[in-house]
């Protein structure tokens, strides 16, 4: 199973994202919970938002890997139920490290790969960016990049949430742990 969480910053996606894959492991944690960060972080305000994550998943019982790119080569059991955070830290990632030529192509290939390892994974992703001329062309590009992705893991995914005002807007499908 695969769901996909889009949302602007601070809409509540992770939040949303953590408690869903919460219940999706199951009353007694019968299906290990594995959270897969992506985020490199870079000055006061990157460390900040790392810590701010760590504290709220901190009482849920994921086991957290720090894997900024190359996803599908994470190593947990097979009935694994993991929180991609996020997709779009992911692709800049593998987009701008420079010594790679990576594309959304070779992202989404990577993402699929982890989630063939795993019973559910719930993919995060920033969504409503749009292409603006005041941007150069590398911001264009990599937005460019994410709306692709974006766009093909909703086609792939079981289901796709948005977050709006904090409240989930479901897109495509249904989740029964929410019940």
């Amino acid at each position: 199973m695969i769901i996909l969480v889009l949302g602007s910053n601070g809409s509540g996606k992770s939040v949303f994202a953590e408690k869903l894959a919460v219940k999706l492991s199951g009353t007694e944690r019968s299906h290990p919970l594995f959270y897969i960060a992506t985020m490199v972080p870079y000055g006061e305000e990157g460390l900040a938002r790392v810590e701010k994550h760590k504290k709220q998943r901190e009482s849920m019982g994921f086991n957290t890997v720090e894997k900024p790119s190359r996803v599908s080569v994470a190593q947990f059991p097979p009935d694994t139920v993991t929180v991609l955070e996020d997709v779009s830290n992911l692709l800049s990632n593998e987009l701008f490290a420079g010594e790679r030529n990576d594309d959304e192509d070779s992202v989404f290939r990577d993402i699929m790969a982890m989630c063939g390892k795993c019973r559910a994974s719930v993919l995060v992703s920033i969504s409503g960016l749009s292409v603006n001329r005041e941007y150069d062309d590398e911001t264009n590009t990599y937005i460019n990049a994410l709306n692709l992705l974006n766009e093909r893991l909703c086609d792939l995914a079981d289901t796709v949430v948005e977050m709006r005002c904090g409240a989930p807007v479901f897109l495509k499908g249904e989740i029964d742990a929410l019940d």
